[in-house]
């Protein structure tokens, strides 16, 4: 029989994420102290025993695999640059209405994996509010002019000291950014994939899935029959409602526009609420009659999230995860955070990173892919654009809320 190939062995684990930091340039969403290796990676790389499968002479297959794709790798790319330093002096909002005066196609040299990194051939990248924010100079990470943006992606690794070499993985990428066709990621943030992923799935398999998992937990260990989400149409939003749909927690879809309610509620919606139109307060009163939720899960950050905070039940919990809104909202009832016990948090990936068990994390990341592979979450497209049209074709893509733009190197 011959030899299982390293993404055989690493199929039959399962999927293990591995989370670490700590060098310079890594992505603000991850945890700022090392995580340990799980067992598998350390045998894995030493050619031992791994899950009952032998894997001796693996380290003979590595080397073998990383000469045949380092003459295979050029040494210049395009790219999608950064044209800034550090952070923004202005506030500025998440929209994309104009990306030159931020980033801009260029040719880059493709970068070299040092110690702790690996090479990946991008096949799609993904466009997150984050990545808007960060372009712009307004996220909690700062920019370096020449470097390629984008955080997050799908591909396959090409180079570095990794028994993951030659496989596909998902990735968040630091040094240099996914909007290119080569990028770096630091090894231990690889994501092993079933092959049963699509690429689609795989290029957002970390902010929004990961976020969803951990918000929802949230919810569910609040034990009232129903939450609350904001921004319900996005992406995260879809993915919420599937997880209060399959385990009996109904989500309650705030949107603006009516035309996405037949969609969500065939989601598995338990309610949605319109903001639009006459009759608001009205309409909110009704919805909290007829459930009870204590978790309001928010992107939004405007005077509605405010509205529906205060006209929650008692010790309800407003956490916040975004702030798509550009006007903070005006906290007019003050005294229900004495007499209801109300309170307002924040939810950050990076946090929940932090204080999550190595455990957890690959638990959580083999549900996200088993959910993507078994139909039961789906990533909805607007555009999957090619490189050189991002410029010119990404903004109106990106105002489609409701879905997610890819860019295709």
């Amino acid at each position: 029989m011959p030899a299982p190939s390293h993404g055989q062995i690493l199929a039959r684990l399962g999927v293990h994420c591995v989370v670490t930091t700590g060098m310079a340039g890594f992505p603000a969403y991850w945890p700022r102290r090392p995580l340990p290796r799980p067992e598998w990676h350390l045998q894995a790389a030493r050619g031992h025993s791994v899950a009952g499968l032998d894997v001796r002479g693996g380290h003979d297959d590595l080397c073998s695999i990383q000469q045949e794709t380092r003459m295979n790798i050029p040494t210049k790319m395009q790219g999608l640059a950064l044209l800034n330093d550090g952070y923004s002096k202005t506030p500025a909002t998440q929209e994309l209405d104009n990306l030159s005066p931020f980033i801009e196609l260029r040719e880059l040299d493709v970068p070299q994996p040092g110690p702790g990194f690996a090479l990946v051939k991008v096949a799609r990248a993904a466009v997150n509010p984050s990545d808007a924010a960060f372009i712009k100079g307004v996220y909690g990470q700062a920019r370096v002019a020449g470097q390629a943006a984008g955080f997050e992606g799908t591909g396959t690794v090409v180079a570095g000291d990794t028994p993951l070499l030659g496989q596909r993985v998902s990735f968040f990428a630091a040094g240099s950014g996914s909007w290119a066709e080569y990028c770096l990621a630091p090894i231990h943030m690889l994501i092993p994939l079933r092959p049963d992923l699509r690429d689609e799935d795989a290029a957002g398999l970390i902010v929004n899935p990961l976020t969803a998992v951990a918000m929802f937990d949230i919810a569910r260990e609040d034990g009232a029959d129903s939450f609350v989400i904001t921004a319900a149409g996005s992406q995260l939003g879809k993915f919420l409602i599937g997880l209060g749909r399959d385990n009996g927690i109904g989500a309650l879809a705030v949107i603006r526009r009516g035309q996405q309610e037949a969609a969500l509620r065939e989601l598995g919606a338990a309610d949605v609420l319109v903001t639009e139109g006459d009759g608001l307060a009205a309409r909110i009163d009704a919805l909290f009659q007829a459930h009870s939720p204590r978790v309001l899960l928010d992107a939004v950050g405007d005077q509605i999230s405010a509205d529906l905070f205060f006209a929650m039940p008692e010790r309800a919990r407003w956490i916040s995860y975004g702030r798509l809104a550009p006007k903070p909202p005006v906290l007019t009832q003050l005294p229900q955070f004495i007499f209801k016990q109300k309170q307002i948090e924040g939810f950050w990936l990076a946090a929940w990173l932090r204080n999550t068990a190595p455990e957890k994390i690959g638990a959580v990341v083999q549900e996200v892919q088993a959910r993507f592979a078994e139909g039961k979450w789906r990533t909805d497209i607007t555009a999957s654009l090619p490189l050189g049209e991002v410029m010119q074709a990404l903004p109106a893509a990106y105002a489609a809320k409701d879905s997610k733009v890819l860019i295709q190197p």
